[in-house]
């Protein structure tokens, strides 16, 4: 009984603390603005976009939250390491842009980091879910109950941006850099090659071991995986770059060539897939003059995306409400669940962020898009933390959720347009570099 009262006791503490010690953030009231320009339409949408990071994080630790939902039984507690790994990204544009302080923003990373330091790990990985309040892992399904090397990548990408940000020399950044280096250092990515094998696997389980059997080749959001898997800077956990070029770069799906809507696409499936294959691995690694043997990275993307629009303007299963402005198909919830939307995979769902994160690629197409979902669908789908998930205008639905890993790179993306903050911040990481260079990559920010 003593221990539950002190358990009840430390946790309103901490959470009276974290609340004490976040700023006060004005944001952009819930009625939508007239008349904005391009520029403070940007700011508006990556400062409400930003609320979910912030004001909904989890009161413990600091990490975002899964959704801002409570479904598929998931249960209120459950925060997310690769949505973590974006939340992080748009702390550091919310210090840039000085809607927080930067002692603010590095003292709510620090406490993040101290929470990860001591949560559930399996050769220095995370899982995928981790409970917010104590760090225990929740499985994402039965035999997925351990480590998680992609949504770690997430996370890991968007610690070492942050490292890459507070270079400062108070006491709050150096604890920040080191306990951000430590975990990188422990990370074990030759482990996951399941016993020497030229290819990486996405899960491992102290309790299923490889069950979940699931070598991870190209293309698809799994790039940076491999990209920090060669950068590692532990020697003893470092793999080969055949573990890219013999796992990653064979598959019936990695080479593609062909052309769809008259617009050819490098690697892939056919039509390219949901566009979040363009996006999670790119909010730090920056795509522009990036060319290995195998494509031009930033063509990929672009052609990806714009294929992807232009299948909703011809709009072949002819559902309602796609147009030149109101386009974009990625994962997401949908009128019946969950689906990775594409041309391929259709149900007339469009996702906000599907074209807002893709900004860098097709600035003026996002802004149409933009434009049309906050002046013309604003008064169904802007809310406090952004736009919704998504919505189906031939089903007259709209979601009453919002995803981390929707979420996050709206906010990121739209800073690597308007400054490429993330990209320079992610790219100067020597480690990096090294590891870029290993596996035969060319970049105009490679020195």
């Amino acid at each position: 009984m003593k221990k539950s009262i002190f358990i009840v006791f430390t946790t309103l503490f901490i959470i009276h603390t974290v609340s004490a010690q976040k700023q006060n953030v004005k944001f952009d009231p819930l009625s939508r603005q007239k008349n904005l320009s391009d520029s403070a339409l940007l700011d508006l949408i990556q400062k409400q976009t930003f609320r979910y990071f912030w004001d909904f994080a989890h009161p413990v630790s600091g990490l975002s939250r899964e959704r801002s939902n409570v479904a598929y039984e998931y249960g209120a507690e459950v925060v997310t390491t690769g949505g973590t790994g974006f939340g992080i990204m748009s702390v550091l544009v919310a210090a840039e842009r000085k809607w927080i302080s930067r002692d603010t923003a590095a003292k709510f990373l620090l406490r993040m980091v101290k929470f990860l330091s001591k949560a559930d790990s399996y050769h220095g990985v995370f899982p995928h879910w981790l409970n917010g309040a104590t760090g225990k892992t929740i499985p994402f399904s039965r035999k997925d109950d351990g480590a998680d090397l992609v949504e770690t990548s997430y996370l890991m990408q968007g610690l070492l941006c942050a490292r890459q940000y507070f270079d400062g020399d108070e006491r709050t950044e150096r604890e920040l850099r080191n306990r951000i280096n430590w975990m990188w250092n422990d990370i074990e990515w030759n482990w996951f090659t399941n016993g020497g094998q030229n290819v990486l696997y996405w899960h491992w389980s102290p309790n299923n071991g490889w069950a979940m059997d699931f070598p991870v080749r190209g293309f698809n959001e799994c790039l940076i995986m491999y990209v920090l898997a060669a950068s590692c800077p532990n020697e003893k956990y470092k793999v080969s770059p055949a573990v890219y070029h013999r796992g990653w770069a064979e598959s019936n799906f990695f080479k593609n060539g062909k052309q769809f809507y008259g617009i050819k696409l490098p690697l892939g499936f056919d039509y390219g897939g949901p566009l979040f294959f363009s996006q999670y691995s790119f909010l730090g690694l920056d795509p522009r003059g990036l060319k290995d043997r195998y494509a031009d990275y930033w063509e990929q993307n672009k052609n990806h995306t714009l294929i992807n629009r232009e299948h909703c303007v011809r709009n072949p299963n002819k559902f309602k409400g796609y147009s030149a402005e109101n386009w974009g198909l990625t994962a997401s919830d949908t009128y019946n669940g969950y689906a990775a939307h594409s041309p391929t995979e259709d149900l007339g769902t469009i996702s906000p962020t599907a074209a807002l994160s893709a900004f860098p690629y097709t600035p003026e197409y996002s802004m149409q898009a933009l434009k049309h979902f906050y002046f013309k669908l604003g008064d169904n789908i802007w809310s406090e933390y952004g736009f919704v998930d998504a919505f189906n205008e031939t089903k007259n639905w709209v979601a009453k959720s919002h995803l981390a890993i929707d979420q996050g790179p709206i906010i990121v993306m739209m800073e690597n347009y308007r400054s490429g903050l993330l990209w320079k911040l992610f790219m100067s990481c020597p480690e990096v570099q090294n590891g870029l260079k290993r596996l035969g990559f060319a970049s105009p920010a490679i020195k």
